[in-house]
């Protein structure tokens, strides 16, 4: 279905500059009516005092010691998984076959201990003094679908938040790709009962949201060094093929870009992305912005914001 996008800025006291888990909107209200999903969000936001990555019993937490060099960190073919996850080799693998890996403290993934609700876990990507990042990577060892999403941040700050679907207990990792090809990766543990990938989405059961399918709210802050934070949510199933009867339906690329549309910021999404996907970015950028891409049907998202 190709149709028109608007954008809807949300009132000021929607949604703070450092918080995802503000109040949303219900398809029949306004936009900053009431929230997306029938389960409510966790009750602390991201960008609260940050966590500390953990783990299940007997795994260890992965440390973020000041000053890590990169010529001190051992490949990580070499190296025992930090997150003693069974199915590391597999991922290893599936992503990195042939690539040079290392487990990096500098590269942090930010979560709860454990997940208040399986469809929508709040993660939060942190790398600090690592420089040359072209990519970034996130995945999830025992998700039935692990590759989550991939950020490319030309003009922005390696940080990212948003929210994903776990169906059971899982290391939740981030990898980044420097310049020199090295993949730096660094993750944590999530607890979970489980069902988050093979549940229908909400918006299955509700037509009306075919009619604001891919409408877009955005809002940006201005932040110090002349960067600012993008927030933006965008209404879509992400449906992930694993319910019954509901094929796979998922917004595919979005590309940030400037007003006279040089790219700051790329994504492309995958299945266990959330319902109705919110995602923060920090831009090294302040100023007109404009948001395009498509889902997996081909239908077009285009939005434009202002500072």
């Amino acid at each position: 279905m190709h149709r028109s996008v608007f954008v809807a800025l949300l009132a000021l006291g929607s949604w703070s500059a450092g918080s995802v888990g503000a109040a949303e909107s219900s398809p029949g209200a306004p936009l900053a009516a009431a929230p997306l999903a029938a389960t409510p969000l966790a009750a602390t936001p991201l960008a609260a005092a940050p966590l500390a990555a953990r783990s299940p019993a007997g795994a260890p937490s992965v440390a973020t010691p000041v000053g890590t060099s990169a010529a001190k960190l051992v490949p990580a073919s070499l190296a025992t998984d930090p997150l003693q996850s069974s199915q590391w080799p597999g991922m290893q693998q599936r992503f990195f076959d042939g690539q040079t890996v290392v487990f990096d403290p500098r590269v942090t993934v930010v979560m709860p201990a454990s997940a208040e609700d399986p469809l929508l876990v709040p993660v939060e990507v942190r790398i600090t003094d690592l420089d040359d990042i072209e990519q970034i990577l996130l995945f999830a060892d025992l998700n039935p679908i692990p590759k989550i999403l991939e950020f490319f941040p030309s003009q922005a700050e390696p940080t990212l938040s948003f929210r994903l679907k776990v169906e059971q207990s899982t290391p939740v990792r981030a990898a980044a790709k420097t310049r020199d090809g090295v993949w730096h990766v660094g993750g944590s543990w999530v607890s979970a009962t489980g069902g988050g990938c093979t549940m229908p989405s909400v918006a299955s059961s509700e037509p009306i949201w075919q009619e604001r399918l891919g409408e877009v709210a955005a809002r940006q802050w201005s932040r110090p060094a002349g960067h600012s934070r993008l927030r933006m949510r965008i209404i879509h199933p992400m449906d992930t093929g694993l319910a019954a009867g509901i094929p796979v339906f998922h917004v595919d690329t979005l590309t940030i870009s400037d007003g006279g549309g040089q790219e700051l910021a790329r994504l492309v999404l995958f299945e266990p992305v959330s319902e109705n996907p919110v995602l923060s970015v920090d831009l090294k950028h302040q100023g007109d912005l404009r948001i395009v891409g498509r889902d997996t049907q081909g239908n077009p998202i285009d939005a434009r914001v202002g500072l």
